[in-house]
């Protein structure tokens, strides 16, 4: 078994986590990759069966799971090494909220154990991406949670022209536009007052950011749909989001999205179920009356 292990970089006080994770796994003869970035960290193990990657090139269908040390943006940035490669990625939660890295830190010994024995659930998760009239995200023009257009800093609002398959749906006057995924509508969609969509929905959301009016509200549509923009403004540039990347391009692209042909793995154990998330970790209906 092959394993690979990803993270931005971790706190001196998380080293002790990363040790216990890398013995674990030396324990069942599992061989690891370990990204560049842990590599000072990686003090009085034995190097054997360890070896260093830095890009997505480095990883290949042999690889049979990466676990991603960090919070949900670790595994954004996951996605983007393991692209349609096929590699399930576990996130085990060394940031704050944790909703898709749903494992906590103490749970290490739980979490190779179910890769070992494969006791662990599979979610397919659709990734949204991104055409436009000239390249833009490189050899990444995908994303799990959202693709966004949000006007530049202190600029005007914008007016984002959107379309369906090529009919007319709506003009935005706003500061910007969000196109979520399931997976997207309980990160910046939610907190724009977008609505929660469960993972296997077959659906995007589309939710103004901002928006000057007040007959404007998200919908709801299936992710067959190809959503195109036309952008107008006060000022010639924008910005495009694709997750945690931007970009800034001229108000005159040509921007349309869809659904990306492959889909990521995330794993997760049996009891952190979609509900019990959100739950935990966005208190979803709790009273303090009961």
């Amino acid at each position: 078994m092959k394993v690979a292990i990803y993270s931005r970089g971790l706190d001196h006080d998380l080293k002790t986590q990363l040790i216990i994770l890398l013995k674990e796994l030396q324990k069942h003869n599992i061989t690891i990759l370990l990204h560049l970035a842990l590599v000072e960290y990686n003090m009085g193990i034995d190097a054997k069966g360890i070896t260093i990657f830095s890009q997505s090139a480095e990883l290949d269908e042999t690889v049979d799971c990466l676990i991603s040390l960090g919070g949900d943006g670790t595994i954004l940035d996951a996605v983007t090494l393991v692209r349609n490669k096929n590699i399930p990625i576990l996130g085990i939660n060394f940031g704050r909220l944790g909703f898709l890295a749903g494992i906590g830190k103490e749970e290490i010994g739980l979490a190779v154990d179910a890769i070992v024995a494969g006791t662990y659930v599979v979610d397919k998760r659709t990734l949204i991406h991104l055409d436009a009239s000239i390249p833009l995200f490189g050899d990444t023009p995908f994303a799990l949670n959202e693709f966004a257009i949000h006007k530049r800093d202190i600029s005007p609002m914008i007016k984002v022209h959107t379309y369906l398959n090529g009919e007319f749906l709506n003009t935005y006057w706003c500061d910007g536009v969000i196109v979520a995924t399931p997976t997207g509508s309980t990160g910046y969609n939610l907190s724009c007052n977008g609505p929660i969509v469960f993972p296997d929905s077959s659906s995007f959301v589309i939710t103004p950011v901002a928006p000057h009016n007040l007959n404007v509200r998200p919908i709801v549509v299936p992710d067959g749909n190809i959503i195109s923009f036309e952008i107008e403004g006060r000022t010639d540039q924008f910005i495009c989001v694709m997750d945690a990347r931007r970009e800034i391009v001229d108000k005159d692209i040509q921007l349309a999205i869809k659904k990306e042909k492959f889909t990521v793995s995330l794993l997760r154990l049996n009891e952190n179920n979609f509900l019990s998330t959100l739950r935990t970790k966005l208190t979803w209906g709790m009273d303090k009356r009961n």
